[in-house]
């Protein structure tokens, strides 16, 4: 059996065309007829990419469509863990081999599509707007003996192309236009290798006094003893400290921080000092309002205009200063008229 392959390999290496190397690899090729993939040298020699990465694109490429690629999907038909897997696919999404994104089904079921791409560089160049010229035939001689059939159109033809018109000899026929190109692949959900927003700071106590850092320190000393899991470190400790006085300095109540801390825990509970401080920043309650914030809004006064009693006949009548009412007061204007005319 060593013997017909070493022959084998020798009929092949007799088969190179041209000198062979004198160090490095010999390619001894043969067309595939089945069962191939096309890979391109932009993957197979990328310079960023691991070869774990490069053997899983290649995986991936050659598998139908349809086909899972979940991590666990990969680690049950590969060698490798689901560690190296998740690592190398982190990789090809991020030279833009991989695309993964979140898709809403009509039954309102979320769903993660995976989305492969052999030429990512490809999408990202704009396409060709010239169009391809049709191959013009070549002008055919018809001898004049040779009688030319003419096929005569009916009248329906003749209305429906009204200006159909035979091309000239040697003219190009005029190429249909292309139809826009497609816009390129865009997600809906940034990638996880995108850049994410800072964090926001730790909040602050407006003056952190001994009595509540000592507060504050007890508190996260004590919180062990209800959650093992927040044995903390005295540097942890001193570095949250800070944010926790600011929620005894909001008259929070010491069971209720302790209880926004530790209540649903995720299991298993990889970084809690991380969770302290999400919870810390984004559960901080704002400061209780004072008595002048509570107190009723004061209602606008309304000027009520008293009722006076008229001197002359007794009548009620609305008026700010006592006196006479308007009937009298025009009888009273009448009767200096009469007394001026009649002087």
């Amino acid at each position: 059996m060593d013997t017909q392959q070493n022959t084998a390999l020798t009929h092949a290496l007799a088969e190179v065309p041209g000198p062979l190397p004198t160090s490095g690899v010999i390619h001894i090729t043969r067309p595939h007829t089945d069962r191939f993939t096309v890979v391109g040298n932009h993957l197979a020699q990328h310079p960023d990419l691991s070869c774990t990465a490069v053997g899983l694109a290649v995986r991936i490429q050659s598998l139908p469509q349809g086909t899972e690629v979940s991590i666990k999907a990969l680690t049950a038909r590969c060698q490798e863990g689901e560690r190296r897997i998740a690592a190398a696919l982190r990789e090809l999404e991020a030279h833009g081999y991989l695309q993964r994104f979140r898709h809403r089904l009509p039954g309102q079921k979320v769903i993660t599509r995976t989305v492969f791409c052999n030429q990512p560089a490809a999408l990202l160049r704009p396409r060709s707007q010239a169009p391809v010229a049709a191959p013009v035939p070549a002008p055919v001689t018809v001898p004049a003996s040779v009688p030319v059939p003419v096929t005569a159109q009916t009248p329906a033809q003749t209305q429906a192309h009204p200006q159909a018109h035979a091309p000239e000899p040697g003219s190009q026929p005029e190429p249909e236009p292309e139809p826009p190109p497609a816009p390129p692949f865009v997600p809906l959900v940034p990638p996880p290798t995108a850049p994410k927003p800072p964090r926001p700071p730790l909040p602050q106590p407006g003056t952190l006094t001994p009595e509540l850092d000592r507060a504050a320190t007890a508190l996260l000393i004590d919180l062990r003893r209800h959650a093992p899991e927040f044995t903390l470190s005295e540097g942890d400790i001193h570095h949250l400290a800070p944010a926790v006085a600011t929620w005894l300095e909001r008259d929070a109540h010491p069971d209720t921080i302790r209880r926004t801390l530790t209540n649903d825990l995720p299991q298993p509970l990889r970084h809690p000092v991380k969770l302290l401080k999400h919870r810390l920043t984004a559960l901080l309650p704002p400061p209780l309002p004072g008595a002048c914030d509570l107190a009723a809004p004061a209602r606008p006064r309304v000027v009520v205009t008293p009722f006076q009693t008229c001197d002359d006949c007794d009548r009620a009548f609305r008026s700010p200063d006592p006196g006479h009412c308007r009937d009298c007061r025009e009888t009273r204007e009448h009767r200096g008229e009469d007394a001026r005319v009649a002087a």
